[in-house]
């Protein structure tokens, strides 16, 4: 006997494509019916997406703002401050000062090191003819732009007669530039600060907001041993900014300048140090998983207004069914077996979650790209977020309609036809 590979199909046979096609008609059809209905259904699924992804976005962006503020402090660049965090802690003495001594010793003594620059800070009003303005001195060297990587939009830097001497010399950056000298030339010309007149050598290359949301183009740069005389009154050192080369580990080289300090510091055994060593990437780790615990909370508070989406969808359906009890006794009556009739409904509801996962991706990029230039930090579009949330909406329309669909497939035909 042979068999005839290409009989046709059985009588009554629906193929799988059509019938999920039919069943997607039907979906939309039901859905078109009562449009005000459908949309107040899905609006749980409109703003549960819209704010998981409006979040994620945001918090991402904010991810990425953090990384740049504390790259414009310098790549490999480690600061040392006295003192434990940002206090002396215990209300006890204050931890003495760096000394000249301990920047040689640093140069000499620490393997990856390529640049070591003393600071010393005094705020300050700059003046210049009618023009004034409030900003931070900062006394250091050339060894200081050299480790920061910053470049000189105009002008000169310091000579070596000119650190050496502490002569009355600044480079300014471009906010100190723009609110004193609107459109004179600066450089050439001279800068009062306080009491003192330096003349402007040079401006500093525009970088924007620092580490902290800290402007870090509203400074005036000045030779430390300068700072010294004419602002703060003594030789102190306030903190040593170390540049490290990037084929160095990072962590080896803090190791090492922890080891020395502590030895120049007559600091042993397990005495606490009574400095610190901050390293630029640690801090913009720390900070950006920061904002990455904070965005998973307020998106799983988010998340929740899903859930609630969900269940709207499931009652609604539930309301359906009801209501369209003898439309589906007489779909099983005429032939329908129950697996279409709850195919049909379960589509419906994941027509019905989709829709709502779609508009809310839509208002999501719109949002996220107006908040993202209203809170300042950059937009960063990430298509899993998105087709995550879209993906999980049409779960939740799966999960909350499969309910109301097997109710409406295992209706009795002849209870149904009867119902009113």
């Amino acid at each position: 006997m042979s068999l005839d590979h290409d009989a046709p199909p059985p009588p009554g046979h629906i193929s799988p494509t059509r019938l999920l096609g039919t069943t997607m008609l039907l979906a939309i059809r039901a859905i078109r019916r009562h449009l005000m209905r459908s949309f107040l259904t899905v609006l749980g699924i409109v703003i549960g997406v819209f704010a998981v992804v409006t979040m994620v976005t945001l918090g991402n962006g904010a991810a990425k703002s953090v990384h740049d503020q504390v790259s414009n402090l310098g790549a490999n660049v480690l600061a040392i401050l006295p003192g434990q965090g940002n206090g002396r802690g215990g209300g006890g003495e204050a931890p003495p000062p760096f000394k000249p001594e301990d920047l040689d010793a640093l140069r000499a003594q620490v393997s990856g090191v390529t640049a070591v620059a003393p600071q010393a800070q005094a705020s300050v009003t700059a003046i210049h003819n009618a023009a004034n303005w409030s900003t931070t001195v900062n006394g250091t060297s050339n060894d200081y732009l050299d480790a920061e990587n910053w470049k000189l939009a105009e002008g000169r830097r310091f000579s070596e007669t000119e650190q050496e001497a502490g002569k009355s010399v600044c480079l300014i950056g471009n906010t100190v530039k723009t609110n004193l000298y609107p459109r004179d030339e600066p450089v050439g010309s001279n800068l009062r600060l306080g009491n003192i007149s330096c003349e402007v050598i040079g401006v500093l290359d525009t970088r924007g907001q620092g580490g902290f949301g800290q402007d870090a183009d509203d400074t005036v740069v000045m030779p430390i041993k300068a700072v010294q005389r004419r602002f703060t009154g003594n030789r102190d050192i306030r903190a040593i900014i170390v540049a490290a080369d990037p084929a160095y580990d990072s962590a080896d080289v803090q190791q090492s300048i922890t080891a020395l300090m502590r030895e120049r510091r007559n600091i042993s055994g397990g005495k606490v140090d009574d400095f610190t060593v901050f390293d630029n990437r640690q801090i913009a780790d720390t900070l950006s998983g920061i904002t990455g615990v904070l965005t998973a909370i307020v998106s799983a508070v988010a998340a929740i207004s899903l859930l609630v989406g969900g269940i709207g969808i499931m009652n609604i359906m539930l309301v359906s069914v009801t209501e369209r009890t003898r439309e589906i006794g007489i779909r099983l009556a005429i032939g329908a077996v129950a697996r279409e009739v709850m195919l049909q409904f379960l589509v419906e509801a994941v027509v019905l979650s989709c829709i709502g996962g779609l508009i809310g991706l839509v208002l999501a990029l719109f949002a996220s790209i107006g908040l993202s230039k209203l809170l300042d930090v950059p937009f960063v579009f990430d298509p899993w977020t998105n087709l995550v949330a879209f993906v999980f909406s049409g779960l939740i329309g799966v999960v909350f309609g499969y309910f109301p669909a097997r109710r409406a497939a295992s209706l009795n035909p002849i209870d149904a036809l009867r119902h009113e």
